[in-house]
């Protein structure tokens, strides 16, 4: 796989650990089997005004070391950092790891202004505080996603790791009686060249700790940067190589119960009576509760759980259940797109009026259909709940920890301050771990309560039919759009419209997302339209179905992003123009689209002949901040089969921070992208969902991944989001380059429903 990056180093020697939780420094990690209870949380106290942290701490065999190790003066200037004696500097991280990345990046950011030894560097769990650690885009709450996890912390991490350098120094100029300014810091030793004395960051720790904190810190110019911008080594490859790592799947405490949840066949239904005689009778059943979501079968073992559910017999009430299908949806939208009624996201000029002009020659119109998307993550919904009278703990993969926390809580009967989350690893998510009504969360409390909240662990595991069957999907979409060509051959009016389900209408975050009637998420990537058109109009039609749906990875521009680059390679086509050129043309104002543009088409040899039965397409896209442009070259044989062989990428994410994490999450997103545009799709039959593993709900297979080509374009602008962004442009540049192959269009997704696949 090639790779172009930003001045390419050899990373840094030394190993990473990055455990979750993690042992206080120089303590050994327990196993799983070792974990006993989490018995308190420790504060530190400190004078910088940002304040103090460190995660929760198993209790278990190693409880006396971990003692005496905590005894140990700990340098700790702020809520992001803190230095052992030792030297090794454990990095916070508010944001989840679920495999984009973020604690890598988090990491290197505070490395970089704090001069610290990589090798030295660990990382941990932030708690569940949104007092403290807030996502900044998303105002008082902690959460991850929108791609926004280096994007917002990037300044407030400098700034943490520039603060917690000036302290260490002032530590060592108060030691040495030598001006600070004489000082140098690299690797995490302190320097005093005139007299060659140096000292580490460990043995400075407990005196820096009684330094005053700096109310004001310079930070590093770009091109001082040492870590930021190089390949260096992924904190959390190690443990999940290793097997250290800790996901909720691993969690295990002395007497804990696993828990499955019975959910309703058709969406809305509730239990109407349910008989657990067989249930109970499966070796190992302990209990078969109620909950408002379903009958939950609570057992010794997995097997025994799922064995016990099986034999349950359930009567649903679905009288207020949703009972169509997906083609009766669909059928839906498209009279909706035609009667023509939508809200008005955009309007600029008179597109109505020029398009009722236009000679018929000139016109060009085009439909699009997307279906329901599952999320699939590798690791299925899991949550550990021990609840009892003083409150409730929560282990979990948790990326809305605020929001999570709250919904725990009303299920519990308790304060939200009661209720403490243990982050641990998350195995993917694509946006699933993220909801307003924690799904999942309310589920495993729920049960909790309802045996009686007697302190012992219950653990809620989804199985993977449970997930694609468990709703949540991403949105079911129609796509009517018509445009007029000039005499040039440039598109002179544009008008879109968009049918589909609102994600956020009914959530709490409806007031801050719909304005006007219209649900931001449902038009991103249209709205927006980068494209110099005088006269645009987009428009959204909000429907209703009883099916529950999220955002999904790059949330809009899942489905926004295809039908604009596939109708404008027909416009192209249309005007008789090349589609590179074409968008040339049209972003003549927008130098970071051309940029990215540029690079992929020069890269990818943009305009070389293809052989018979072959075809290049391209696309190019914004999300997040990043835009990326990507060409894909396809062989379609003469069945119609489509082989995707090779991506060339091209991305413009601000400031690189770690190349090889930006080209991994591009490469991933391509993949992610790719099997959704040529296989995914949830569908309903009379209300219930056809589809209940990965034979039938297929992902893309690693024998069918192209070979991916990743190059980044050079910035000085701040970072912006890496996790979601590839997603978009994949599909349409795939159908672009399936047009090219055969000369037909794909319209209806996936392309295997299409015929052309």
């Amino acid at each position: 796989m090639e790779r172009t990056l930003i001045d390419p180093q050899d990373a840094l020697p030394g190993t990473l650990q990055a455990g979750l939780p993690a042992a206080p420094d120089g303590a050994s990690q327990p196993s799983p089997a070792d974990i006993e209870r989490p018995a308190r949380r420790r504060f530190l106290q400190a004078a910088a005004a940002a304040g103090l942290t460190i995660g929760f701490h198993w209790t278990g065999p190693g409880r006396r070391a971990e003692a005496a190790e905590a005894a140990k003066p700990t340098f700790t200037p702020n809520a992001f950092l803190r230095v052992a004696p030792d030297g090794t500097v454990t990095v916070i991280s508010k944001h989840v790891e679920m495999g984009q990345g973020a604690y890598t990046g988090i990491a290197t950011i505070v490395a970089e202004e704090l001069d610290a030894d990589w090798s030295k560097i660990r990382v941990e769990s932030a708690p569940a505080d949104a007092a403290r650690y807030n996502n900044l885009a998303f105002g008082p709450m902690q959460g991850t996603g929108g791609s926004t996890a280096m994007a917002n912390s990037w300044m407030q991490l400098r700034e943490a790791g520039a603060t917690a350098r000036a302290m260490l120094v002032a530590a060592a100029a108060d030691t040495w009686k030598v001006p600070a300014a004489q000082l140098s810091v690299e690797r995490g030793v302190v320097r005093h060249a005139a007299s060659g004395r140096q000292a580490g960051f460990g043995e400075l720790a407990a005196k820096a700790a009684a330094m005053p904190a700096p109310k004001q810190v310079a930070l590093k110019d770009p091109k001082d940067f040492r870590l930021i911008g190089t390949r260096l080594p992924r904190v959390d490859v190690p443990p999940k190589t290793d097997g250290t790592a800790q996901f909720t799947f691993d969690v295990v405490f002395p007497g804990m119960r696993i828990a499955l949840l019975q959910r309703p066949p058709r969406f809305g239904a509730k239990v109407k009576s349910f008989d657990a005689k067989a249930a109970r009778a499966v070796p190992g059943v302990r209990a078969v509760v109620q909950v408002e979501r379903g009958v939950a079968v609570v057992a010794d073992t997995f097997w025994a759980a799922k064995t016990g559910r099986d034999a349950l017999k359930i009567e649903w009430d679905d009288s207020k259940a949703e009972k169509r299908s997906s083609a009766a949806i669909m059928n839906e939208y498209r009279r909706l797109a035609d009667a023509g009624k939508g809200l008005p996201a955009r309007t600029q000029g008179d597109a109505a009026g020029t398009l009722r002009a236009a000679a018929a020659g000139r016109r060009v119109s085009a439909a699009y259909e997307f279906p329901y998307l599952a999320h699939a993550p590798m690791e299925p919904l899991d949550a550990v709940v021990k609840l009892d009278a003083h409150g409730c703990e929560i282990w979990c993969g948790d990326q809305f920890q605020t929001i999570d926390q709250g919904n725990a809580a009303r299920v519990a009967g308790l304060d939200p301050k009661q209720v403490r989350i243990h982050t641990l690893y998350a195995g993917g998510s694509f946006g699933r771990r993220a909801n307003t009504v924690s799904d999942y969360v309310v589920e495993a409390v729920s049960i909790a309560k309802a045996l009686g909240a007697d302190g012992r662990p219950v653990k809620l595991q989804w199985t993977r039919e449970d997930d694609i069957h468990g709703g949540m999907y991403r949105p079911m979409y129609f796509h009517k759009l018509e445009a007029a060509l000039g005499a040039d051959g440039m598109p002179t009016a544009w008008r879109h419209v968009i049918v589909g389900q609102s994600i956020m209408a009914g959530t709490v975050m409806a007031d801050m997302v719909i304005k006007n009637g219209i649900d931001a998420t449902s038009v991103e990537g249209a709205a927006n339209l980068p494209y110099a058109i005088p006269n645009l109009s987009v428009e959204a039609i909000a429907t209703q179905t009883g099916v529950p749906v999220l955002w999904w990875r790059v949330v809009g521009s899942s489905h926004t992003a295809y039908a604009v680059e596939a109708f404008v390679d027909e416009l192209a086509h249309a005007a008789g123009q090349d589609p590179y050129a074409f968008r040339r043309k049209l972003l003549a104002q927008q130098p970071r689209f051309l940029a990215a543009l540029d690079l992929a088409a020069q890269r990818a040899g943009w305009g070389r002949p293809m052989p018979a039965g072959k075809g290049r397409g391209i696309a190019v896209t914004e999300a997040f901040g990043t835009v990326v442009a990507q060409v894909a070259e396809v062989a379609v044989d003469d069945s119609g089969r489509i082989r995707v062989e090779r991506v060339v990428c091209a991305v413009d994410c601000g400031i690189a921070i770690n190349p090889d994490v930006i080209a991994a999450q591009m490469e991933g997103g391509i993949g992610f992208g790719l099997g959704a545009a040529l296989y995914g799709a949830i569908t309903l039959k009379d209300g219930v969902v056809e589809q209940s593993n990965f034979d039938g709900y297929q992902v893309l297979r690693m024998a069918d991944m192209p070979r991916v080509e990743v190059h980044i374009v050079p910035s000085q602008q701040k970072p912006s989001g890496v996790g979601e962004p590839a997603v978009a442009p994949i599909g349409p540049a795939v159908a672009n380059a399936v047009f090219a192959a055969t000369g037909k269009r794909t319209r209806v997704l996936p392309f295997v429903n299409t015929g052309a696949a």
